[in-house]
C-alpha cells in the first residue's frame, strides 16, 4: 500500500500522449514495483486535445499511486511543470521526466544515489541525442550562447530532466515568475548540484509536441530572464551606431574643405536611413520584450488553473 508520505514523486506533464501513454505507465510501473523507495507518480494534463485526460482518470482511479493533476486549458510544458512539482508530495525529492520517455525513468536508482551523497539538483546532461540534424544542432548551439551570455551558471547540454529535493522544489514553487525557464530558475537556486551523463532516447511512440514556436518562446524566456546581454546589445549598437555616424561626418567633412566635393545622390542618405531605423526598431523590439514580461508579470493572475484533481483514487474539483 502506497505511503501517504511518498519518499519520491515522478513528475511528468503530458500533452496528447496517448499513444506512449501505455508505455509510459508500464515502465513506471516497472520502476516502482522493483524499487526499495516509496513513489508516487504526478501526471499533469496540459489541455490534451486527445483521450490522454481520460486514459489518466482511469489510471488514477484504479492506482492509487498515481496522483493526476488536469490543467483548465494548455498552458504549455514550463507552466505544466511547474503545477506538476507544486502538486507533489515528495518528502524527500521530485523526479522531473518527460511523458514521452526521452528521459528514461529507470536512471530514478542513480540519480538517488547522487542525492544521498548530498546533492540537492541532480540534472541530466545529454550526451548523445537521437533527433534530426537540425534541432540538434539548434540546441547545440542555443545551449552555449546561452552559456557564455546568461549571469547564471546554466549547465550545458541539460534540459529539465532532474532530481530535486524537496527543499529545492519548495524554492521553485516559490517563484511566481509568468515566463519560466526552469532549467535557469534551478541553477539560480543554488545549492549542490552535478550531472549525469546519459544518452537521451527517440520517443518511443507518436510525435514531438514541442513546435519551433515553443521552442523559441522558451530561449526567449531563457535569454530575457537570465541574461543582461539583450538590453547591453541594444546599448552598445548604439554606441556604435553613433560612431559610424561621427566618421562619415568627418569624412563628409574632409571631403568639403580639402577636396571640394561633397557625397551627392540618395545612396548615402538611403543607407543612413536604412541603418539608424533598423537599430532603433531593434531595439525597440527588445525593450519591448521585457516590457511584455513586466505587463504580463503585473496582472498577478495565478501562473494556471486547475481544472480537476485525482489522488487516491479521489476526484478533487
Amino acid at each position: 500500500m502506497q505511503s501517504s508520505d511518498p519518499q519520491i514523486s515522478i513528475v511528468a506533464p503530458l500533452y496528447n500522449e496517448r499513444e506512449s501513454f501505455p508505455h509510459l505507465v508500464s515502465r513506471l510501473n516497472a520502476l516502482m514495483d522493483s524499487s526499495a523507495l516509496s513513489i508516487e507518480v504526478v501526471l499533469i494534463d496540459d489541455g490534451s486535445r486527445d483521450n490522454t485526460a481520460q486514459l489518466m482518470q482511469q489510471l488514477a482511479l484504479t492506482d492509487d499511486r498515481y496522483h493526476c493533476v488536469f490543467l483548465a486549458r494548455n498552458y504549455g510544458h514550463q507552466i505544466a511543470l511547474t503545477a506538476g512539482m507544486a502538486a507533489a508530495k515528495g518528502t524527500e525529492a521530485l523526479f522531473i521526466i518527460d511523458g514521452d520517455l526521452q528521459d528514461p525513468p529507470e536512471l530514478l536508482g542513480e540519480f538517488y544515489a547522487k542525492f544521498q551523497e548530498g546533492y540537492d539538483v541532480v540534472y541530466a546532461v545529454r550526451k548523445k541525442r537521437k533527433e534530426g540534424f537540425f534541432k540538434k544542432t539548434a540546441y547545440f548551439l542555443f545551449y552555449r550562447f546561452m552559456k557564455s551570455i546568461s549571469y547564471v551558471d546554466i549547465p550545458l547540454d541539460s534540459g529539465d530532466f532532474s532530481l530535486v529535493s524537496r527543499r529545492v522544489a519548495n524554492v521553485l514553487n516559490q517563484m511566481p515568475e509568468e515566463s519560466r525557464f526552469i532549467r535557469g530558475m534551478r541553477s539560480w537556486i543554488g545549492f549542490k548540484q552535478i550531472g549525469v551523463e546519459y544518452e537521451r532516447d527517440a520517443r518511443v511512440a507518436g510525435e514531438a509536441k514541442y513546435t519551433f514556436k515553443m521552442l523559441r518562446r522558451l530561449a526567449y524566456n531563457g535569454i530575457f530572464n537570465f541574461s543582461e546581454f539583450p538590453i547591453k546589445f541594444v546599448t552598445n549598437l548604439g554606441m556604435m551606431s553613433i560612431g559610424i555616424a561621427v566618421l562619415y561626418f568627418i569624412q563628409t567633412l574632409i571631403k568639403k574643405y580639402f577636396f571640394g566635393g561633397v557625397p551627392e545622390g540618395f545612396t548615402a542618405l538611403l543607407f543612413t536611413i536604412i541603418l539608424f531605423g533598423g537599430i532603433q526598431l531593434i531595439g525597440l523590439g527588445l525593450i519591448g520584450e521585457y516590457v511584455l514580461r513586466i505587463f504580463f508579470q503585473s496582472k498577478g493572475r495565478p501562473l494556471y488553473i486547475v481544472r480537476e484533481i485525482i489522488r487516491k483514487k479521489e476526484r478533487q474539483s
